[in-house]
């Protein structure tokens, strides 16, 4: 608030012109053009002692609230800057401390050290000291609760709008007048000229944008084709003429009626946008948790993986020292013969040495039978001398050993790793078998009939040579293994509970409720869905075939279980009912066993060929026949 201020505008008594002339001075605004001297030639000496010594009086209440508003002012800038976060420079929200004594949001300095996280340390944004471990953040109550009371003592919004420019004190203002170029509250809008040259507009600090640059007129009217704003005289001019010119607030309605159909237009593609976002989220997090689990997974492998390589490492380590002791002991007891025998000849030596050296010839020769027994002797023994074969370690057996070791390791890996779990034990649903379906006591076992078999009606039974198992599946990741008859003839697969009952779409395959994989006579395969066949150009060179089923990931893939493991197809989907493994066959002589084959504690089911079944039923059919029970023979 200036000093001139300080005064109404509409005063106009001697007096005030002086005051406001001196106060002019004083504040070093342009003054008026009659100078005080003037005023003061109409005055009495003493209402000019008055007036001056009013005038000293209100210059010093001037600068005094001048002053004490400038103190206020500085005061309040220099305390927001003390609340200022350094990082998000607005007031503290939640402030914490660090251990170096500077305060930050805890959400700003949270996310700058989530930045710095593997970095090795972390730093003070403020003076950079560095932490080596992430500091515990303690909240500063006391700076929060300063800061909040700072914030709840700023004025409102409307509050620190425009001011009214005749007020003394700071009245927002309501109204903007172009012409006079001041902004007026309530009171001063009453009182203000309602001509209509003085145009008034929501209140602003810019008012010379208002107005036309060039004549200094009001801003009326907009010009479509150069999308400029004119005053009445740009309007008339050579420049505008016969340019589409309307009103500004006709214009503005236009203008926002098209921006309007651009919201309707943006509206859509937001929530499009949203859902979009949405969907991506969730996404992430179905992502991080199948990451942690495929984590947790690996985890588990490789640590028992490193059991089962330790287990085998001290079951080779024991062989082989085995094999050493039981070695060590049969060369042990032949080195004590041997040396026996060594310490005999040497006695014999010594002897036959002595005898040598003897000067007496009677009691060489007296010796000669005895010597020439033992030279006899001697050499029918270094005849028999000879070093016993001794076995060495069987490294043969050592490597079998661990060749069969690593493999059992490797085969578990495999079962393991690629299909998520142990095999899922299953049971044929005889409730769904057709009556051209035998299902073996133990439910183990389904075969083509050629008689039909009567059984119970029931609205789960299939009118088509096919069968469901009686376990469903709603989620979760399993497998399981078939074998088919060397014939083929066979599918087998996944179908949902409700899929059709009878009819020539009720096999599995020739609807959109169930996927297959189908072995033809020719060894060749075929994958179906909807009655939609794929040949697949791999020629059968095993009849066992691994089912691996992903339910969230909605996938059923197809393993022919050579050797090396051969990929075959995948499906996917997304699925919308409980899966059953599903099993189909065609003529006589195409049949399937479930059968648990026990392998270290796991179960691996299987699909083989049984010799011994329902010869009752059997007959020689040709070996193109289409009977199928009705069922698409495709």
């Amino acid at each position: 608030m200036s000093g001139a201020a300080i005064l109404h505008p509409s005063s106009h008594s001697p007096l005030f012109s002086l005051l406001q002339s001196f106060l002019y001075k004083a504040t070093n605004i342009s003054e008026p053009d009659t100078p005080p001297i003037q005023e003061l030639r109409g005055l009495t000496p003493r209402s000019t002692k008055c007036c001056l010594s009013l005038i000293k009086m209100e210059l010093s209440v001037s600068f005094l609230v001048q002053l004490l508003f400038l103190l206020s002012v500085m005061a309040a800038a220099d305390l927001r800057d003390e609340l200022s976060c350094s990082i998000c420079l607005s007031i503290y929200t939640d402030p914490v401390s660090l251990p170096c004594g500077h305060n930050f949001c805890q959400v700003c300095i949270g996310t700058t050290w989530d930045t710095q996280e593997g970095s090795g340390a972390y730093s003070c944004p403020e003076c950079r000291q560095e932490f080596k471990e992430r500091p515990a953040l303690p909240r500063n109550r006391t700076l929060r609760n300063i800061a909040e009371r700072f914030l709840s003592a700023q004025p409102e919004p409307g509050e620190t709008g425009i001011p009214c420019t005749y007020c003394d004190s700071h009245v927002p203002a309501v109204k903007s007048c172009l012409l006079c170029e001041a902004s007026l509250c309530e009171t001063h809008l009453r009182m203000h000229s309602k001509s209509a040259k003085h145009v008034l507009i929501e209140p602003t600090m810019h008012l010379g944008d208002k107005k036309c640059s060039v004549h200094d007129e009001p801003l009326k009217y907009y010009c479509w084709e150069e999308s400029v704003c004119v005053c009445v005289y740009c309007w008339v001019s050579e420049e505008h003429r016969g340019h589409r010119v309307e009103l500004l607030s006709e214009a503005s309605e236009k203008k926002k009626e098209k921006v309007r159909k651009v919201v309707e237009k943006l509206r859509p593609e937001r929530e499009e946008t949203e859902r979009g976002a949405q969907r991506l989220q969730e996404r992430r997090r179905e992502v991080a948790e199948k990451a942690a689990g495929e984590t947790e997974r690996v985890t588990a492998l490789f640590r028992d993986i490193r059991e089962q390589l330790e287990a085998l490492e001290k079951r080779l380590l024991s062989d082989i020292s085995s094999q050493k002791e039981k070695l060590s002991l049969t060369l042990t007891d032949l080195m004590e013969q041997l040396e026996i025998k060594k310490d005999e000849l040497s006695r014999k030596i010594r002897h036959i040495e002595e005898l040598c050296n003897m000067a007496d010839p009677l009691t060489v020769l007296q010796e000669r039978e005895s010597h020439g027994a033992a030279d006899n002797e001697g050499g029918r023994e270094r005849h028999d001398i000879k070093v016993p074969a001794v076995g060495d370690l069987d490294v043969d057996l050592i490597s079998e050993t661990l060749l069969t070791g690593l493999a059992a390791i490797v085969t578990g890996v495999k079962g393991r790793w690629i299909y998520g779990q142990e095999a899922t034990d299953l049971l044929l649903d005889i409730n769904t078998a057709g009556n051209l379906v035998s299902v073996s006591g133990d439910r183990k076992s389904a075969s083509y009939s050629l008689t039909e078999l009567h059984y119970p009606q029931s609205p789960e039974r299939f009118q088509v040579p096919q069968t469901l198992s009686s376990r469903s599946f709603p989620s979760g990741r399993h497998y399981w293994e078939v074998e088919g008859s060397e014939s083929g003839g066979w599918r087998v697969g996944v179908a949902y509970p409700s899929i059709e009952r009878g009819g020539g779409q009720s096999c599995i395959g020739d609807n959109n409720k169930s996927w297959c994989l189908r072995r033809w006579y020719n060894n060749r395969y075929t994958v179906r869905h909807d009655s939609k066949r794929t040949d697949l150009p791999h020629v059968s060179s095993c009849r066992r075939i691994r089912i691996s089923l992903d339910y969230e990931a909605g996938r059923v893939s197809f393993y022919e279980l050579s050797e090396p493991i051969r990929h075959l197809h995948t499906f996917t989907a997304t699925f919308t009912e409980p899966l059953h493994a599903a099993f189909w066959v065609r003529r006589e002589g195409d049949w399937v066993r479930i059968i648990r084959d026990r392998k270290k504690g796991e179960e691996v089911l299987t699909l083989e060929t049984d010799r011994q079944t329902d010869k009752r039923h059997r007959e020689v059919l040709p070996k193109d026949s289409d009977a199928g029970g009705g069922c698409c023979v495709s």
